[in-house]
């Protein structure tokens, strides 16, 4: 994962002590959902789909930090729905950073004007915007128009203020190598983002648009032209070299979704941020008590798809700390 050298060797002397300990299973990162509610209604999102109930309701700050802290975890990715729409969003981040977790808020980055004063820069915290190709596209993904513009702007007023910013880009069927191209071109030179993850869309059954989520052949189809004339080695990705080898399908993995649990007002969800078989009252209820075996690619039919980091990106980093060889590769991928 080409992430600060700081950051990198706290990960892995955390990998190494869970190796030493003899755990199976650990979290690398907890996937932490405050809310449900969003201020936007993509169209291929299936988080917004709770009843009013649900997505009225606001975690607590302290079963926040409770959960991250119980589990372990070294890093926290706090998504939802629009985490800014929770009225204490920057104590949870404050509180996390306290206990030193490298925080992710992933946001559509809308309400950053309002609430970028509650938050300070630190090594410990990034913005995560969620960027799904450039004007056109990405307008069109989040089905409302203006919000583009309205995310590069916050994204330039926090690289101004010193802060770090990451984005995540979500591709579907429609996409092509060249919108790829065009999207991570423009983050990497024009933006000059920290760095960017990358994700095919994963197929959410309440989501309202079902068409245009890709198929495994597609994805390594798109990920292959769109990676090829040494394109994948100038941009700054938040990816193991093994992670893009396995977009192209270059190598392959299992899934080790338990490695990036999903904690929400709904408990800890089973198997994974993408599917709802149930929730776990604590982490390990939640390790212990999940049939891992009968998810992921040949096993679940709703998995047959699925490419997505929460699932494979930990099986490429634990492959790569695995082999001198690749964590060589890792490090001059830096």
């Amino acid at each position: 994962m080409t992430i600060p050298v700081r950051q990198g060797l706290r990960v892995a002397g955390y990998i190494l002590r869970q190796k030493l300990r003899r755990r199976a299973k650990f979290p690398l990162l907890v996937e932490l959902e405050p809310l449900f509610a969003c201020n936007l209604k993509c169209a291929g999102c299936g988080k917004i789909q709770h009843p009013a109930d649900v997505l009225r309701r606001r975690m607590p700050v302290e079963e926040a930090v409770a959960a991250v802290e119980e589990s372990g975890a070294p890093m926290v990715s706090i998504a939802g729905g629009e985490p800014l729409m929770h009225p204490q969003i920057a104590q949870i981040v404050r509180e996390l950073i306290a206990r030193k977790k490298y925080v992710y808020l992933c946001t559509n980055a809308l309400l950053i004007p309002k609430k970028i004063d509650e938050f300070a820069p630190s090594r410990y915290f990034a913005w995560t915007v969620h960027i799904d190709g450039l004007r056109e596209r990405h307008d069109a993904s989040v089905c409302k128009d203006g919000v583009f513009d309205e995310a590069v702007a916050a994204v330039r007023e926090c690289r101004r203020r010193g802060f770090r910013v990451t984005t995540n880009t979500t591709f579907f069927s429609t996409d092509t190598p060249q919108t790829v191209i065009d999207v991570l071109d423009y983050l990497n030179d024009d933006l000059a983002v920290d760095q960017m993850m990358i994700s095919p869309a994963y197929a959410y059954e309440k989501a309202p648009d079902q068409e245009h989520f890709p198929h495994v052949r597609q994805t390594r189809e798109l990920f292959r032209r769109a990676f090829a004339g040494g394109n994948r080695r100038r941009w700054r990705f938040n990816h193991s070299p093994l992670f893009l080898d396995f977009l192209e399908g270059k190598a392959d993995f299992g899934c080790t979704a338990w490695a990036i649990p999903s904690y929400s007002l709904l408990g800890w969800q089973r198997p994974c941020y993408l599917m709802a078989d149930g929730y776990a009252r604590t982490y390990r209820e939640l390790v212990e008590d999940t049939e891992w075996d009968s998810y992921g690619r040949g096993r679940d039919a709703r998995c047959a798809n699925c490419m997505a980091h929460c699932g494979y990106e930990p099986t490429a980093i634990f492959a790569t700390l695995g082999s001198l060889k690749q964590s060589l590769r890792a490090i001059r991928s830096r």
